[in-house]
Order: structure tokens, then C-alpha cells, then sequence
């Protein structure tokens, strides 16, 4: 870059060099891309790229009546908010906590460096969850003297995730206020979207140090340094002939987003949506909280990196897609992209040296096969987010359950009889191309890194129909090794239960538990399984089973043995009762040697190497 300048300069003279340096400032603060000399380095952005502005409240009221096909409908019926994501480290890793002799197990992320909210974290000496309306400190560490330290009740709001920083906690929910009004009761909601943050140094009596709160639904967030990066969604409604702006409330006060600063993409849609990203200091709690909301149909999926956070938004057979650049409480202009089909989750997107991916499914899928229209593609976009490099119309027939992008890889299941595992090569992004692929029975809803050359897959296992589909059946690990990438190969796996099995960790990432260094997985289960008793002349494929217990599957993984079951750990009386959820397993951590396993209402302690139980702890 240095060198294209003092060529210009030896043309254009000494002002043109001042004018780059000057418009180079603007756009590196704004999340604006100069070009780059490197081969493959995305172009200068494009004016089209960036959304626009309103100049009034007249014109963000007349946009809406001009191009939302349903406004008048959803101006009748008022806001109900957006979509509570639940989705949700490239691997576990290690922190140093209270004492950095501690080993301890974290949050299961996907981007390191950027934290997830979740319902249960730890510090390596205390454990902090979500049971209900409460908040539970328990001190963890030593076992025996493992006690309830304190409980934070949240009476007329729904806590749905918290962060934890040094001495500092954050408590992310929703409040929901319903009314009903006219004859025939129509509904319509009010909601808002809080954050506590609460100081710990005393865990006996946690002091609120501040609370932010502003109207619609909390959607998605991130924490990054000091720094907690939240999602709220409202719906664009129209009452009584006035727009229902977002209100923000802090420090007893409140206040209208302003107009002025609203983005908007010039295009018609059905409905829209005010989505409002939050940044707010933790540690700093005297800094006020900044905020950009953009005028999007509705928010999809979130993936954050360190520098940019993208949201996705479906439209027709495509996907809209936005990014800003994020840097502690600077939030920039958004820029706006495209590509064909739809996202799954936020494993189906990735930012990697100065690229956006994106894995998309077009069509749909259908048990008989004439009728299925489904195909699956890779797109490479730079930080304008044009499309550089595409890899289209993979697996026809198929849809993708899972993905997960690392490094120059994309590693894809598609599914629809058999699970072909694709290995996609990304080193070039303008060329995409398949390396190898694996095709075995079942598939995989969720893809971790073991290690560079091999990954763990949890998903289903499936028996073949006799049409052009397959049932599912129990719950099924696999090892997969990709050294080679051209022929990939399944070394490991292991099904627990019949048809009707169930974890979490299909639609939740963050209940997976893994620890390479300890040969660690433990995966929370709903086990279930058929009488076959029942069926003498063999068990139907599309039969389910009943369940008959619930609780952690321990498990040693080693490259040389595979997977080999510990043992097992519940919470409920005989392994099951039906009808409590209250005491089902949800999360695993570990703490030096200490396996904890956790439901809404208890949390066990059971040595790592043995599993035998060494404490339990009630929740009031």
C-alpha cells in the first residue's frame, strides 16, 4: 500500500498523498477496506455497498408504507420482537482463573477470543448459572466445600445468558408485557431486552452496578474484552399513524433511537425489522453503552469475529448479509452483500484473512427424490462483501446439516440417504474446490476440531428407506480422520440408543464438553429405547423408542482407541422421570479433577478418572 502511495505521489504531487492518507484514516475507522497489493486481497469498497440514512421521520415513515407488503397488518397488531437464537473457542481450552495453577474447562465458542453467552460459566473456583428466573454464585472448588453463595432473582424478566469477567457479571435477558385490546383480543406484545452487570467481589452479596435496558427481543451477543456486543430486535409497526421507534433506557432515563442514525437497504420487503447493535463496557461501567440500528426484514443468524460483527437475513432464495466493524464501543457503518440460498447456523459462516465464508443451501429437500430441488454451495466474499470465489451446486438433492470452516478448510455434511462428508479447499479464495468427500449412514449436526488432521462429528445415525430417504436412529459420534484429504475416513464412532435419542448438543454447541489433552467428551443425553419384545418379527426403521434415562455420557477419546465409554452420570431418580425437565442434565465443566455435571435444579461433582460422586449440591 505504502508503495502505490509514493507512486501516486511522484504523479499527482504532494496533495493527492495527503488526500490517501486522509480518506485511508476514514475508512479504517469506519470498517472500510482499502485494497491490498497481496494476490487474492479484496478490492476498494463500492459506494453501492454501504446502506443509507434517514434524513426525517417523515421519510423512515413513508419508506415503511411505500415498501413493507405487510405493514399495515403488523402495525395493527404491534411489535412482538424478533427470533431468540439458539444457536449457541475453536476448542476448549484452558484459563487462567482466581489461582492460574487451576485447570478448568470454558464455554465451547467458535471464534477464540470472542466469548458466548450461555447459561452456566465458571472461573475455575465458582460456578454461576441460569435456573428459572434466578441466577445462582455457588462456590465449586474445593468439593467439600462446595456451597450456594448467593441467588439473584429476576422477578417480571427472563434471564437467557450471562458473561463472566474478573470480578464482573453480566446478565443478559427479556421482559415480556402482553396485552390484549379490541373485541376480539388481538394480541400484541411489549418487549424489552435487559443487561444487569453486577460486581463480585463480594459473591455473598453481588452488587448491581448498572442496568441497561432497551424495547424488543434480544436476538444473539458476544463479549469481547471488556466489551459485551448485544442483538435486539424490534418490529417496524405503525400506530396511529406513528412509527414505533426503539427506546433505549439507562440510568433512569429513556430516549428514541434517533432517525438520523438509522440504516436502511433500498428494497421492499414484507415486514421489517429495527435491529439495534449494543456495545457495552463491563468494566467501565461509567462509560454509556453506544448503539447503531439498521431497518432489516429480520435477523437470522449472527457470526462475530474480533474485528466484525456479520447478521443474516433472509429473503426469497437468498441471503442478505451485513457486517460492521466493531472496536470497543466503535461501531461502524454497516456495508450490505448477497448470495444465493439459505443459512443454517453460525458454523455456516466464517471470517478468515480478510474473508467472509458462507455455506448455503438453495431448493428444497423432499422424500421423493423428482421432487427435490436442494442444491449446497460455498461462497467467498471480501470485506465489501462481493462475491470472489463460489463452489455451487454440490450434493444436488441434498440439504447441509452442519459446517464448520478452520483455517483453508470447510469441512461440510450434506444429508439426505447418506452422510457425505466434503473437504473443501479454500486456500485460494477465488478457486473453491472439493479435496474429498466420505460418504457413510448418518450424518452429523455438529462438527468440532480434535486436532488439524481429524474431527468429531455428533448427529444420527440413519437406517435407508426403501424410497429416496433414511430413517434416523440414536444419537452417533464419529471420529473422523482428514490427513488425507482426498480420501477422508470415519475411524471411530459410537450410537448411543434407538430412534427417539436426544442431546442438546444437536441444537445447542454449547453443551459439548471436550478436552483433547485429557481425552475428555462428555455429551448431555436423552436416551431412549425400544422394546423389542413388542416387535418379533423385527423392529420397523421408523419406530421410535421411550425414553428411559437422562444424564451426562462420559467418554475417553483417543486417536489410538477411539471412543470408549466411562461411564454415565443423572441427576433423576432411576435415570429418568418424565415430565421433569427440572433435573436433566444440560451442562458439563471440569475444574482440575472434578467433573461437574449440571441441571436447573442440582449440580454433581464426580471424580474425573473414576466418576465417582464426591459432593452434589441442591438448588434452592
Amino acid at each position: 500500500m505504502e508503495s502505490k502511495i509514493k507512486k501516486r505521489a511522484q504523479i499527482y504531487g504532494i496533495a493527492a498523498v495527503l488526500l490517501a492518507i486522509i480518506i485511508g484514516s476514514i475508512c479504517y475507522n469506519f470498517g472500510v477496506y482499502p485494497p491490498e497489493s497481496e494476490t487474492h486481497q479484496p478490492p476498494p469498497i463500492t459506494p453501492s455497498a454501504l446502506l443509507n440514512t434517514f434524513s426525517s421521520y417523515e421519510e423512515l415513515k413513508s419508506f415503511l408504507m411505500e415498501n413493507s407488503g405487510t405493514q399495515e397488518f403488523f402495525s395493527y397488531y404491534g411489535s412482538w420482537g424478533g427470533f431468540l437464537a439458539t444457536t449457541p473457542k475453536e476448542m476448549n481450552t484452558f484459563a487462567g482463573g482466581l489461582d492460574s495453577r487451576f485447570e478448568y474447562s470454558t464455554t465451547n465458542i467458535q471464534v477464540a477470543g470472542v466469548d458466548e453467552a450461555d447459561i452456566v460459566k465458571t472461573d475455575g473456583k465458582h460456578i454461576y448459572l441460569i435456573s428459572g428466573n434466578d441466577v445462582f454464585i455457588v462456590k465449586a472448588y474445593l468439593t467439600d466445600e462446595a456451597e450456594v453463595l448467593s441467588k439473584i432473582t429476576f422477578n417480571d424478566t427472563h434471564p437467557v445468558g450471562i458473561f463472566v469477567d474478573r470480578e464482573r457479571l453480566a446478565v443478559l435477558g427479556c421482559r415480556y408485557a402482553n396485552s390484549y385490546v379490541g373485541y376480539y383480543e388481538n394480541y400484541y406484545g411489549d418487549t424489552e431486552t435487559f443487561v444487569s452487570v453486577y460486581d463480585l467481589s463480594n459473591k455473598t452479596s453481588p452488587e448491581l452496578l448498572r442496568s441497561f435496558k432497551m424495547s424488543g427481543s434480544y436476538f444473539n451477543s458476544r463479549m469481547i474484552g471488556e466489551y459485551v456486543y448485544f442483538v435486539v430486535s424490534q418490529q417496524a409497526s405503525i400506530k396511529n399513524d406513528t412509527v414505533i421507534l426503539p427506546k433505549v433506557y439507562s440510568n433512569g432515563g429513556v430516549k428514541e433511537i434517533s432517525v438520523s442514525g438509522i440504516q436502511y437497504f433500498n428494497t421492499s420487503d414484507s415486514y421489517y425489522m429495527f435491529t439495534t447493535i449494543v456495545a457495552m463496557n463491563v468494566q467501565n461501567i461509567a462509560e454509556e453503552p453506544t448503539n447503531k440500528t439498521i431497518l432489516l426484514g429480520g435477523t437470522s443468524c449472527m457470526y462475530v469475529s474480533l474485528n466484525n460483527i456479520y447478521i443474516t437475513f433472509p429473503k426469497s432464495e437468498s441471503t442478505l448479509i451485513y457486517r460492521t466493524r466493531i472496536e470497543n464501543e466503535t461501531i461502524g457503518p454497516m456495508v450490505s452483500g448477497i448470495v444465493p440460498g439459505y443459512v443454517l447456523n453460525q458454523f455456516s459462516m466464517d471470517e478468515h484473512d480478510g474473508y467472509f465464508r458462507i455455506a448455503t443451501t438453495t431448493g428444497h429437500v423432499a422424500r421423493i427424490l423428482e421432487q427435490t430441488t436442494s442444491k449446497n454451495h460455498v461462497y467467498v466474499l471480501n470485506m465489501n462483501l462481493s462475491i470472489v470465489g463460489k463452489l455451487e451446486n454440490l450434493a444436488p438433492g441434498e440439504k447441509i446439516y452442519s459446517a464448520r470452516f478452520l483455517g483453508d478448510r470447510c469441512y461440510l455434511v450434506t444429508f439426505v440417504k447418506v452422510d457425505p462428508l466434503f473437504v473443501i479447499d479454500l486456500s485460494d479464495p477465488t478457486k473453491p474446490a472439493v479435496l474429498g468427500e466420505l460418504k457413510i449412514p448418518g450424518y452429523s449436526d455438529y462438527l468440532h476440531p480434535y486436532d488439524e488432521d481429524h474431527i468429531i462429528g455428533v448427529g444420527k445415525e440413519t437406517v435407508e428407506a426403501e424410497e429416496d430417504f433414511a430413517w434416523y436412529q440414536g444419537v452417533k459420534i464419529s471420529l473422523f480422520d482428514v490427513s488425507n484429504v482426498s480420501n477422508p475416513k470415519q475411524m471411530a464412532n459410537y450410537t448411543i440408543g434407538d430412534r427417539g435419542t436426544d442431546s442438546p448438543i444437536l441444537r445447542d454447541h454449547k453443551a459439548f464438553l471436550f478436552d483433547v489433552s485429557k481425552n475428555l467428551l462428555v455429551i448431555p443425553v436423552q436416551v431412549a429405547e425400544i422394546d423389542e419384545t413388542e416387535y418379533p418379527e423385527g423392529v420397523p426403521s421408523y419406530v421410535s423408542g421411550t425414553p428411559v434415562w437422562q444424564g451426562a455420557y462420559v467418554f475417553n477419546i483417543t486417536l489410538s482407541e477411539g471412543l470408549v465409554l466411562r461411564g454415565n452420570i443423572t441427576h433423576l431418580e432411576n435415570g429418568i422421570n418424565i415430565g421433569d425437565s427440572s433435573h436433566c442434565v444440560n451442562r458439563a465443566l471440569y475444574i482440575e479433577n472434578v467433573l461437574y455435571t449440571v441441571s436447573n435444579k442440582e449440580i454433581k461433582m464426580n471424580n474425573l478418572e473414576d466418576l465417582a460422586l464426591l459432593n452434589k449440591i441442591e438448588l434452592p
